[in-house]
């Protein structure tokens, strides 16, 4: 060490090398580490490949594996060879040495201290750029396996009549080739060019030439070689036009060329092309001349050329050209646009109907008859009762039910009604005592199917189950009740060891289980309880001893997990949904094959369009890859889940979709034919919604089919926002069993409205036949209302049911105490020519934490009611007579008269409207004790006019729905409707 001041004499400090111990040490640390990190990824690694051996998908993970491994090892060594081999030329081309300027001093010693590193400088240098660009290119293992295996679509494009797989399959690989020589070619030019300043190849202040003629030379092939590729580009953006987006009227989605593409862009595409060849030409012949000048003069006439060529001349021919004559200009093109965009939506058979609105029958009486046979009208929504499921139907807190149930169909006594159906799941933050072993041994499973008529509700406005209990009975008949995979299943599980589960629970006690299926991976080995303990971050599973022989581990365990892990290249419908299928629980899955390289189809964005007011406040509705531009879409696979097992099966639904069956060329053996699907799971098998919301968004302007009306914007429809929330999003479309003018009888069906936009009237009602294995499966019929009469839209009928007085005064009494109302589905229904509504209305509240039905609301052709039944409400509209609303006869003292005419109910609703008026006058005054009084009053009054009106009722032998005020008073008397719960 240098001298710090001691003098000859002073103390010198000496650093020793480190003991042997402590190297050793830290040579052990240093292997420790790396082994570590090795195992980390090793057990990554080693899981996923378990998994995917456990659900018989191995093939999907190898094919996958081997594909990103080859595309990162090819086009990771090209790029590291192209920028290697350019370094090694520009050094071997380097000059002789010659120290004749300051920069060139400067320089040597950067080439002295590199000197004995330049082997491994340029190997770090070129792994480092092999790495990035193979990890790059891994990642478009879709593009390889698409282009690989693609199938022809046997449709044309309509400009350059090549197939539409060239521009599905092809043209996305070609990008990405070109893509990849860009960089290729960017990094060599860099490369060189710093090695060849480095060894004065190139001078910046050094007298004479700034380039040697080997730098020349070497550069301008580059340069060339990096034209060359731009006229390439130029050539395929050609075809780009078909699938390019653009801004028109006012949609930012429009794909396919318009009169300045085909009459501009295109030929300027063709002629810069032509410019970037002879441009390039010129840099290749610098070989030979050993001068920069028509190179650099071809390269500025070049991107002068792309200025005002592919720039300045397209924009005139816009603004003289099209723009003063835009419809005559564009409507060729629409007309493209129109059909390739109907075809690739699969909404080209889309059947348009006029229809008036209003009813052409005066038979009342006839009408009211026809409603049963017109549609089955369903009160229980689905996204409102789950809570009652949830009260009624929970049995044990460590259950539960989806925040939205669904809708299926099963038969009963030989006919096929709409039933609204939930599983009981496993519901972890329910569990009495919280630990690692209740958490993921004991508590596992969710246990049985509850279901409910879809039409009906009991006397107290509760479901009525045709499937309930613990273990649950009914109508179902015997099956696996044990449900290990779920929507709300997401965390894992280890069972069949040494632990028992609990299984259920009733009178007699618990009841224990153990996993008797073969799911999920096997912790016998030590191996895999390490590699599990290290990708969970859980080192108990490694030593733990309620793991041991037959223990396996239960994970990804949603329906929408497992069918995305198993096919990585389909695009999952955000709703999942259980059916009992011979035996067993299977959780049905819709999933979609997508592109978006259709020409000229316009192009959608799966999140926006899949939107309603259910996503807005569920995240699990979701649908998977919701940020994707696809501008085709096919419901090409029908997918099961074993609610036990966890088997994953694929069926193919679209036998004709050629991204589909490019897929399965891909991945052969995965996909099992549409005839292997039996009878009783396609009794199950529905339309998807999501694809109906995507359809629905592009038929609002793609259901005319001439160009002239596309272009006016005359009859461009919006869907409408759900007006039973205050979510202010779309209006989700709703399952119905109901038959259209058209039909001759009712079918699943599928429905939604549509109105004008900014206009809150009706333009056209939507369905399509969603029953499976019908021939009208998936046909798409839309009722469109005249334009110049008015037919009232969603909101509209929402806003007169609550602008009435009657009504209005009802429901404030409803909302009486903590009461909330809660407004299910409003269902539209086609009938004689005007469209019934009808709309279940819930309460929850006093001691009640669940929704019950309480009354339902009709209109139809401008009569409305409000009643305590489904049948009551239509008698009134139609002015029908029937059960419950027929008069009594004199001296008849079995039916009770109206509601209204009921001196005890009257007198106790009188009062406590009183009382209500006295509550909110007192809270003015901030004075307690009298709001306190006359909360009590008024729950008094009501309890009053319950017990009076439950007692009129039993008296006249009437059903159920019957109105129950209930509850405590609100400090609100506002008629506006309550927002949904959380769905």
């Amino acid at each position: 060490m240098p001298d710090r001041g001691g003098g000859p004499s002073g103390p010198r400090i000496r650093v020793g090398r480190p003991s042997r111990r402590v190297r050793t040490l830290l040579m052990t640390l240093g292997v420790l580490a790396v082994l570590g990190m090795a195992f980390t990824m090793f057990a990554g690694f080693w899981t996923d490949w378990l998994w995917y051996r456990s659900v018989n998908y191995s093939s999907v993970f190898t094919t996958t594996l081997w594909t990103k491994i080859g595309l990162f090892s090819v086009f990771g060594v090209l790029m590291a060879l192209a920028v290697a081999f350019n370094i090694w030329l520009a050094h071997r081309l380097r000059p002789p040495l010659s120290a004749m300027s300051m920069e060139q001093q400067n320089l040597d010693r950067y080439r002295m201290s590199i000197a004995p590193y330049k082997k491994w400088l340029l190997f770090g240098i070129t792994a480092l750029v092999g790495l990035i660009a193979g990890a790059s290119a891994s990642g478009q293992w879709r593009t390889w396996l698409m282009w690989v295996n693609g199938v022809p679509f046997g449709q044309k494009d309509p400009q350059f009549k090549l197939d539409v797989s060239f521009y599905a399959f092809d043209l996305p690989w070609y990008r990405f080739l070109l893509g990849f020589g860009f960089a290729a070619a960017i990094l060599s030019v860099i490369a060189a060019a710093l090695t060849h300043y480095l060894y004065g190849g190139l001078r910046v202040t050094s007298p004479g030439a700034r380039a040697t003629s080997a730098a020349t030379g070497h550069l301008s092939v580059l340069i060339g070689v990096f034209v060359a590729l731009k006229a390439v580009a130029y050539w395929l953006d050609r075809y780009g036009l078909a699938v390019k987006s653009s801004d028109f009227r006012a949609t930012d989605n429009w794909t396919g060329l318009r009169y300045v593409d085909a009459n501009a862009y295109l030929p300027a595409k063709t002629i810069l092309f032509c410019i970037a060849v002879i441009c390039a030409l010129l840099f290749f012949a610098t070989i030979w001349r050993r001068t920069w000048q028509l190179p650099v003069i071809g390269f500025g006439l070049m991107v002068l050329s792309a200025i005002l060529i592919g720039g300045l001349y397209p924009a005139i021919v816009q603004k003289f050209q099209v723009q003063p004559n835009e419809q005559a200009k564009e409507a060729p093109y629409v007309e493209k646009n129109l059909e390739a965009t109907r075809k690739a939506y699969g909404i080209d058979g889309t059947k348009v109907t006029d229809y008036s609105g209003t009813g052409n029958t005066e038979d009342k009486t006839k009408l009211r008859d026809d409603v049963g046979a017109t549609a089955s009208i369903r009160i229980m929504d689905p996204n409102i009762v789950s809570p009652t499921f949830q009260q009624l139907q929970q049995i044990r807190n460590y259950y539960a039910f989806p925040e939205n149930l669904d809708v299926d169909r099963y038969a009963k006594d030989g006919k096929d009604q709409d039933t609204v159906i939930g599983l009981r799941e496993i519901n972890l933050a329910g569990i009495p005592k919280k630990n690692w072993i209740n958490n993921h041994f004991r508590y596992t499973h969710g246990y049985g199917v509850v279901a409910a008529e879809g039409t009906s509700a009991d006397a107290q406005g509760r479901p009525n189950f045709t499937e309930s209990n613990l273990p649950s009975k009914g109508d179902l008949g015997t099956y696996e009740q044990r449900v290990y995979y779920g929507e709300k299943t997401t965390t894992y599980s280890i069972v069949g060891g040494p632990q028992k589960e609990i299984d259920y629970s009733d009178d007699n006690g618990e009841k224990t289980t153990s996993y008797k299926g073969d799911s999920g991976v096997n912790l016998s080995n030590p191996v895999n309880r390490a590699a599990y303990a290290v990708a969970f971050g859980e080192p108990q599973i490694l030593y733990s001893g309620a793991i041991g022989d037959g223990s396996r581990i239960l994970y990804n365990r949603t329906p929408k997990e497992r069918v995305e892990a198993v096919a990585p290249w389909l695009t999952i419908d955000g709703d999942a949904y259980p059916a009992v299928v011979d035996g067993r629980i299977q959780w049905i899955v819709d999933a979609y094959t997508t592109t978006n390289g259709y020409p000229y189809s316009s192009r959608t964005t799966l999140g926006d369009t899949t939107a309603d007011s259910l996503t807005a406040t569920n995240d699990n509705r979701a649908v998977v890859a919701q940020q994707n531009q696809v501008n085709y879409i096919r419901n090409s696979v029908k997918a099961t889940v074993d609610a036990y097992t966890g088997k994953v099966k694929l069926f193919q639904w679209d036998t004709k979709d050629p991204v589909l069956k490019t897929w399965m060329k891909a991945f052969p053996n995965t996909v099992e034919p549409k005839s292997d699907i039996s009878k009783s799971l396609m009794d199950h098998l529905r339309y998807p919604q999501d694809l109906f919301k995507v359809q629905r968004e592009l038929l609002t302007r793609y259901h005319v089919k001439d160009a002239t009306t596309f272009l006016s914007g005359s009859e461009v429809w919006q869907v409408p926002d759900d007006p039973t929330n205050r979510s202010g999003s779309a209006v989700p479309p709703y399952y119905l069993s109901m038959k259209m003018p058209d039909q001759q009888a009712q079918s699943f069906s599928l429905t939604t409205t549509l109105t004008p936009t900014g206009r809150d009237n009706l333009s056209a009602f939507m369905a399509v036949d969603a029953e499976a294995g019908t021939g009208d499966y998936g046909k798409i019929r839309i009722l469109k209302l005249p334009t110049n009469t008015t037919v009232n839209g969603p909101k509209q009928v929402q806003s007169q049911f609550n602008s009435q007085e009657d009504i209005a005064e009802s429901i404030r009494l409803l909302r009486g105490g903590d009461s909330e109302v809660e407004y299910g589905n409003l269902l539209t229904v086609p009938l004689d020519g005007g469209l019934l509504y009808v709309e279940p209305v819930y309460v929850r509240g006093g001691g009640l934490k669940y929704p019950l039905l309480r009354k339902v609301l009709v209109t139809y052709g401008g009569q409305t009611a409000f009643e305590n039944t489904l049948d009551e409400a239509l008698n009134k509209v139609f002015g029908a007579d029937g059960p419950a609303t027929e008069p009594p006869d004199e001296g008849d003292t079995t039916t009770p008269p109206p509601t209204s005419d009921n001196p005890t109910v009257q007198q106790a609703l009188e009062d406590a409207q009183k009382a209500f008026d006295a509550g909110q006058e007192a809270l003015k005054k901030n004075d307690w004790e009298a709001y306190g009084k006359a909360q009590k009053d008024l729950e008094d009054a009501l309890r009053r006019a319950e017990d009076a009106q439950a007692e009129a009722s039993r008296a006249g032998g009437a059903g159920g729905g019957e109105s129950k005020p209930g509850g405590k008073p609100s400090s609100s008397p506002s008629g506006s409707p309550s927002p949904k719960p959380s769905s």
